[in-house]
């Protein structure tokens, strides 16, 4: 976690975007992300997953959407600072490709509830869910 301190204190982010101020990882459960504008984000682990900036090999492409499904009580295992722009977080699925810029989580965080009900819509309209399928 320091070193994820350390890169925020470096780094200046886009024009739109205020300075990240601080990342602080609630394993497993979810990653709060404060900004010098004085906005702080709680982000789920299941909304991290869901929404991560890589393509997996776990997402189910439906008519032509790709899906993350089954996420619901997917854990956070740890977050690795990446240059000083972004964090690679590991999940408990080990999904681990995913690269979140600072840009990108004050894109989530600022709009986090209109992109989760989306995703909810989303999983509805294919007949998804966000449990996890029961083991047989």
């Amino acid at each position: 976690m320091a070193a994820i301190q350390r890169a925020i204190r470096s780094v200046q982010t886009g024009v739109d975007c205020p300075r990240l101020s601080r990342f602080s990882l609630h394993a497993p459960k979810s990653a709060e992300v404060e900004f010098s504008n004085g906005n702080v984000y709680n982000l789920s682990a299941e909304f991290l997953r869901t929404h991560s900036p890589a393509a997996d090999s776990k997402v189910r492409s439906v008519g032509g959407e790709k899906v993350i499904f089954g996420r619901r009580h997917v854990g956070i295992m740890s977050a690795e600072p990446i240059g000083n722009y972004g964090v690679r977080i590991l999940f408990d699925d080990l999904h681990k490709t995913g690269i979140y810029t600072w840009d990108y989580l004050y894109h989530l965080g600022s709009n986090k509830f209109t992109l989760m009900r989306n995703y909810i819509r989303t999983l509805k309209k294919h007949g998804l869910t966000r449990d996890p399928p029961r083991r047989k």
